[in-house]
């Protein structure tokens, strides 16, 4: 079966970084875009940042991208998001989740991803 396991959350004050760790197992890796998504309780998920198969190519979202930054280890199978200068308002659930694409384009609609981990919980106190 594929499984996608986070870890790394946990809380942190306002200014604060994490490091998000996703391991994956169960699929052909590198044929797979992966992502970080966010939902915080009562709001839509919504995409954080994306990589694409060979990790030459990402996706941040305007309101992270110069603080957040994915990566990826096809090696380890494990994807990475290191979050710095965290604000209260990123407090949320965040998801590891891979999408299996013919090209390598990175989708930022969660409904084209095909598989999800647990997620991991990020408080950032104010």
């Amino acid at each position: 079966q594929v499984q996608l396991v986070e870890s790394g959350g946990g809380l942190v004050q306002t200014g604060g970084s994490l490091r998000l760790s996703c391991a994956a197992s169960g699929l052909t890796f590198s044929s797979y875009v992966m992502a970080w998504f966010r939902q915080a309780p009562g709001k839509e998920r919504v995409i954080v940042a994306g990589i694409d198969w060979s990790g030459r190519s990402t996706y941040h979202a305007d309101s992270v991208k110069d603080r957040f930054t994915i990566s990826r280890d096809n090696v380890k199978k494990m994807v990475y998001l290191q979050m710095n200068s965290l604000k209260p308002e990123e407090t949320a659930v965040y998801y590891c989740a891979a999408d299996l694409v013919g090209y390598g384009s990175i989708s930022r609609g969660p409904n084209d991803y095909d598989y999800w981990g647990q997620g991991t919980q990020v408080t950032v106190s104010s």
